[in-house]
C-alpha cells in the first residue's frame, strides 16, 4: 500500500490536476452479487494512474468476493483494455492473458528514460533533427516478426522471488534475459517530431516500452515511451469496455 500511496502522490497529488468527481455506485444486491461469483468476464477501460491491481481491488470490494483477477498488467501510466474475471471465470485468465494484443501511443524521441517511460525522468539528451519520416518507417521493420526483446529492467519480472524493479531501485545488478516476441503490425500513424505516433499488434509478454527504447536506439537518438493505450485483447476491444468510473474508479 505504501507504494500506491507514493505513486498518488507523486503523479496526482503534487500535479495540482483537479481529479474528477467520484461517482456514486450503486450497491450490488445478492442476487447481483451471486451472478458475478458464478463467472463474469469484465471489460474495463483502465484510467490514468491506476494500477491494475487497483481495478482489481475495487472490484472486488464491490462484489464482496474474494475471486478477482485481471489477465494482463497495464502500468499506471498506460490507459485501456483490462480484461477481470469474476468467480469461476478466473480459470480463464491464462487463456486471455496468451492472447495477441494491440497497443496505440506515443514514443519521444531525443532522450532516453531509466524505466523506457515517463515513470522517471528523460536524460542523455541527444539531437534528432536528422531523423526523417523514411528512416521512422524504415526502422519499424527492424521490429517486425519473431524477435529477440530484454524486458527493462524496471519491470515486475521476478528473479528468485524478488521483482527486478525492487533490484533496481536498491542498486543491485540484474542480469537480463532476453525472449521472443511477435510483432506481427507495427506502423506509425503520425510524426510529429519529437513526437511519434504507433499502432502495434504483438503477442503476450511483449513490453512496449523496450520496443521504444530499442526503437530510439536503432536511430542513434535515443526514445522513450510516452504514452500507452491498449485497443485489444484478441477478440475483445476497448471500444466495448465500461469506463472505469462505473465502478468508482475515478
Amino acid at each position: 500500500m505504501a507504494r500506491k500511496e507514493t505513486y498518488r502522490q507523486k503523479h496526482i497529488q503534487q500535479s495540482g490536476v483537479q481529479q474528477p468527481e467520484r461517482k456514486e455506485v450503486t450497491p450490488l444486491d445478492e442476487a447481483e452479487r451471486a451472478l458475478f461469483e458464478a463467472g463474469k468476464v469484465l471489460l474495463i477501460d483502465k484510467p490514468l494512474h491506476w494500477t491494475s491491481f487497483d481495478v482489481v481491488r475495487k472490484i472486488r470490494n464491490r462484489l464482496r468476493i474474494k475471486k478477482v483477477g485481471h489477465a494482463g498488467t497495464l502500468d499506471p501510466l498506460a490507459t485501456g483494455l483490462l480484461i477481470v474475471c469474476t468467480g469461476k471465470f478466473t480459470k480463464k485468465i491464462n487463456e486471455y492473458m496468451a492472447s495477441e494484443k494491440e497497443y496505440t501511443g506515443t514514443f519521444t524521441l531525443g532522450a532516453v528514460t531509466p524505466t523506457y517511460d515517463l515513470e522517471s525522468l528523460p536524460e542523455q539528451q541527444k539531437d534528432f533533427s536528422m531523423i526523417n519520416a523514411e528512416q521512422l518507417h524504415a526502422t519499424t521493420g527492424k521490429f517486425t516478426g519473431e524477435i529477440d526483446q530484454f524486458p527493462p529492467i524496471y519491470s515486475a519480472i521476478k528473479i528468485k522471488g524478488t521483482p527486478m524493479y525492487e533490484l533496481a531501485r536498491r542498486g543491485e545488478e540484474v542480469e537480463l534475459k532476453s525472449r521472443k516476441i511477435v510483432i506481427s503490425e507495427f506502423e506509425l500513424t503520425a510524426i510529429e517530431l519529437p513526437v511519434v505516433h504507433f499502432r502495434i499488434v504483438c503477442s503476450t509478454g511483449t513490453y512496449i516500452r523496450s520496443i521504444a527504447h530499442d526503437f530510439g536506439q536503432a536511430l542513434g537518438c535515443g526514445a522513450y515511451l510516452s504514452q500507452l493505450r491498449r485497443t485489444r485483447i484478441g477478440e475483445f476491444s476497448v471500444d466495448a469496455a465500461e469506463k472505469g468510473d462505473g465502478w468508482g474508479i475515478v
